[in-house]
């Protein structure tokens, strides 16, 4: 081997390891290894993961069952505010019994009165008969006043005399007899109306007061499921947020692990690099006995309008109106239900002028002349029924059974009814709910 050909060789060689050091110097310097998290790490949080999912989902199906329940509550206190209407309706009713009866017992009081007035005049009647007949000595009215008689002629008018007078004592007998048992009859009368009176408004008071612990009952339940709900709600609220950092914690667990995968593949990439490096720079050497040039380096490789129409024009011109438990009259939204004292207002209605369901019902048909009771259950058997396959709008819808309705709609067509829904709430347009509905429509028109 000339002197040319070991310094080609040297040149070549210290070339090569010139390139090998700047490569790995410019770019494919591994930093240090970033944290590696163990599989036991990684494990626990996709156990918690897992465990709050499913609290999640226990929790779901508890919210889901106490929905379900705060809505047949919901119900129970619908019906029960409908009773509470029909113990109004029916305490007016006997209310304005008791006082046709107490007018009846006045007129007959009265009547009362003038026979009483008429016995009197019987009596004194008699009494004056009575009086005469002493005056005209004890003779009168006996055999011996026509055997003292004078003559033919004075026995006949005697004879007549005495025909008169007894007649007279058996009319005035009559009338006095009469009068006694039309005294009688009309205090009979006058007692009979006011204890009938008188039972009917107590019943109707005690059904009133049956009711409102009723009503107080249901609503107690429903704002205790109420509260239920919400601390359900509030809980499963904060397992939810539990899960998002326990998915917040594994997510970033695997993502260390990632940056350290990539930092191990980084690692050998240089390190083969490196190696490729080194055998280019050995190649390149001269050898003992050999000659020629450098082998060229291999390259490394890179790395988704009719009278219906009225009533419903009626009804609508309500939307957003105020729920009222116990509001609406013929002439429009009226104060809600209380007893004077503030007992009764379980909600606050008392204090809004406004419609509940069957409210809204009564004011609507009143634009037609058809004036319902304000009581849902009424309103049920107030006109035609007809199937539901055959309403049409202005026909009324009802929930419930038919010895318990509590909710009362109008149906507006397109599959879509009016409502007074519930305390809180506003008259509103909403799509026909065929859960509980009647099976069929009363229809006014």
């Amino acid at each position: 081997m000339n002197r040319a050909t070991v310094l080609r060789g040297l040149v070549a060689s210290g070339l090569a390891l010139v390139l090998a050091l700047s490569t790995v110097g410019m770019g494919l310097a591994v930093p240090p290894p970033p944290n590696n998290p163990s599989d036991s790490d990684i494990s626990a949080g996709q156990s918690q993961v897992k465990d709050k999912a499913a609290q999640v989902g226990d929790l779901t199906n508890q919210l889901a069952a106490a929905d379900a329940r705060l809505t047949q509550l919901q119900s129970q206190v619908e019906q029960k505010m409908e009773e509470v209407n029909k113990a109004l309706v029916d305490l007016q009713a006997a209310q304005e019994a008791a006082r046709k009866a107490q007018d009846a017992a006045s007129a007959a009081k009265v009547e009362a009165t003038a026979a009483g007035d008429a016995v009197d005049l019987a009596r004194h009647q008699l009494d004056e008969f009575a009086a005469a007949s002493l005056q005209q000595g004890s003779a009168v009215g006996s055999i011996s006043a026509l055997i003292d008689a004078n003559d033919p002629k004075d026995l006949i008018d005697r004879a007549q005399l005495l025909s008169d007078i007894s007649r007279s004592q058996l009319r005035a007998m009559d009338v006095m007899q009469r009068a006694n048992v039309d005294k009688a009859n009309k205090e009979s009368a006058s007692r009979k109306a006011l204890d009938l009176a008188k039972q009917k408004q107590d019943e109707a008071a005690i059904a009133k007061k049956r009711v409102d612990s009723a009503m107080a009952a249901a609503v107690a339940a429903r704002q205790s499921q109420a509260e239920q709900t919400k601390q359900l709600q509030s809980a499963k609220a904060e397992v939810e947020n539990q899960l998002a950092a326990a998915q917040d914690k594994v997510s970033d667990l695997q993502a260390q692990r990632q940056r350290y995968q990539d930092w191990q593949e980084q690692k050998r990439r240089e390190d083969e690099a490196a190696a490729q490096a080194a055998a280019q720079a050995a190649a390149a050497r001269p050898s003992g006995g050999g000659g020629g040039g450098a082998p060229a380096p291999r390259p490394v490789a890179a790395p988704s309008g009719s009278r219906a129409n009225i009533v419903v024009q009626r009804a609508m011109a309500q939307l957003g109106i105020t729920y009222a438990w116990g509001g609406g009259t013929p002439s429009g939204p009226s104060r809600g239900i209380s007893d004077g004292g503030g007992d009764a207002d379980y909600f606050g209605d008392y204090n809004r002028i406004g419609f509940d369901c069957s409210g809204l019902m009564v004011y609507a048909f009143a634009g037609v002349g058809i004036y319902l009771p304000h009581y849902s259950g009424y309103q049920y058997y107030a006109g035609q029924h007809v199937p539901l396959s055959q309403m049409a709008p202005g026909d009324m819808l009802f929930y419930g059974n038919p010895s318990n309705i509590h909710h009362v709609t109008m149906y507006v067509g397109g599959g879509q009814m009016i409502e007074a829904p519930y305390s809180g709430g506003v008259v509103r347009v909403v799509p026909v709910r065929w859960g509980e509905i009647m099976p069929y429509a009363t229809r006014m028109l």
